[in-house]
């Protein structure tokens, strides 16, 4: 298993990066443009055990997996959000996104991803892991948020 967690700050409001993780799909594919569709399969009141099942394009492959909401708080100065998924049978993944409030236009975001291999062949390619995509993303949510200013 690997983790990876990263910390940026977002010169934008706590709720216009939140508005990015837990809004529409609009929203969401703004910095997640690889999703295709989220659809709620099990809405829960307090978010927690909540399941939406999104479909993810890589190229030309679409997968279809069930996101479940592992975590949830929306606070005015703490908003936290962590969900699970299993990708194509080989990666069960959890994703951690914590923003916290700095002041009324700036955001601390920290995210951070579990990835554990589910077949022993899988294993290997976690070795070679790196944060690349775990920065990425945090770059992606900086850029987009601070642009809607």
């Amino acid at each position: 298993m690997k983790t990876w967690t990263k910390t940026i700050n977002i010169n934008a409001p706590i709720e216009n990066v939140w508005k990015l993780l837990d809004g529409s799909l609009a929203d969401m594919q703004k910095i997640m443009p690889q999703v295709i569709e989220n659809k709620p399969v099990k809405v829960t009141e307090e978010g927690v055990g909540s399941i939406y099942r999104q479909k993810y394009k890589e190229g030309k492959r679409i997968e279809t997996y069930d996101v479940e909401t592992l975590e949830y708080s929306n606070t005015p100065d703490k908003k936290i959000l962590k969900v699970g998924f299993v990708l194509a049978n080989l990666f069960e993944i959890t994703a951690y996104y914590e923003l916290n409030k700095i002041n009324e236009t700036e955001t601390s975001f920290t995210y951070s991803v579990t990835n554990n291999a589910l077949k022993w062949f899988v294993k290997l390619f976690l070795l070679f892991a790196s944060d690349k995509v775990v920065v990425q993303f945090l770059e992606r949510v900086k850029t987009v948020a601070e642009a809607q200013d």
